[in-house]
């Protein structure tokens, strides 16, 4: 299943990934992405096996993990998983964990203190978790001295005080009041509109289609290109067939456009792809076949 800490070198800055943990999927294949069928699992078998679908269980395999991006003037962390002792009720992958996630954090190199910026890609369980920690009875953010940047179109519609629906739904109103809300109470919360350059080589775009307020993040170091894609994309089956979904894109045909658009910057750009949830080797460089395109896999070093 591969190791719990890999780093990429793009250009001069390093990027490494922490696991949370790997696991089947919440969802049954044709569940998890909508409309996937037993042909297309079959037609890819070869190279599903073992890191991204278990045949004899028919589970399609994710990864949660964080991504620690450390240039010559920041130590950003992507995405904050789905955190310890969070309240999932129903949600049992996610519900009152107990992992070694800051321990892994720390083996790669960055103390909680250490960090300084926190991007949310979107506002999902499995994305903001390790955002606060419980201390003395309450939620606090986990990274004292960093600034979250989230979009502001993403907060509004995830805020269940100011949105019916976000607060209808437990796993979003929970993930909210825990995982986001003691952040923006401490100050530590930037609210970000449309493209936002956090410097010269790295750009917050918006990437909506998945939820309303989704961002991907580009980085550029000399020539090589990365691009941090959230859940743009779930799984790399989606890189044959952009057109399917998951069963988690709140807007269907703008997470199509969204991920069309994502692979064909990777392809022109020779940006490596770096998703939320892709099995081993988590990263892949994005090629054009024909009217389509398919992944090759790049392993990082332990």
């Amino acid at each position: 299943m591969g190791d719990v800490v890999t780093t990429w070198m793009i250009g001069q800055v390093s990027v490494t990934r922490v696991e949370e943990q790997v696991g089947f999927a919440s969802l049954p294949p044709e569940k998890f992405i909508a409309g996937l069928d037993q042909a297309m699992l079959d037609e890819h078998r070869g190279w599903l096996v073992p890191n991204h679908y278990d045949p004899q269980a028919d589970r399609i395999i994710t990864s949660i993990h964080s991504w620690l991006i450390r240039t010559e003037h920041h130590t950003i962390l992507l995405d904050c998983c789905a955190g310890n002792h969070k309240d999932r009720p129903g949600f049992a992958r996610f519900h009152q964990l107990d992992t070694p996630f800051l321990a892994r954090l720390r083996a790669a190199g960055a103390a909680p203190e250490e960090i300084d910026i926190v991007l949310c890609t979107h506002l999902h369980t499995d994305h903001v978790g390790w955002n606060t920690v419980r201390k003395d009875g309450e939620w606090v953010p986990t990274f004292p001295n960093a600034r979250y940047l989230i979009s502001r179109a993403e907060n509004e519609y995830g805020d269940p005080r100011r949105n019916p629906k976000a607060d209808a739904d437990l796993q979003r109103s929970n993930a909210y009041r825990d995982s986001v809300l003691p952040v923006i109470e401490h100050g530590q919360a930037q609210l970000i509109d449309g493209a936002h350059a956090i410097d010269d080589g790295l750009l917050i775009e918006p990437a909506p289609g998945h939820t309303i307020g989704h961002v991907v993040l580009k980085l550029t170091d000399g020539s090589d290109r990365t691009l941090f894609c959230g859940d743009a994309l779930h799984h790399p089956l989606q890189v044959y067939a952009p057109h399917l979904n998951s069963g988690f894109c709140e807007m269907p045909e703008q997470a199509r456009t969204t991920r069309a658009r994502v692979l064909g910057y990777c392809a022109e750009e020779r940006a490596l792809l770096m998703p939320a949830h892709f099995g081993a080797p988590h990263a892949a460089a994005i090629h054009r076949r024909g009217d389509g395109f398919e992944p090759e896999f790049v392993d990082g070093q332990a």
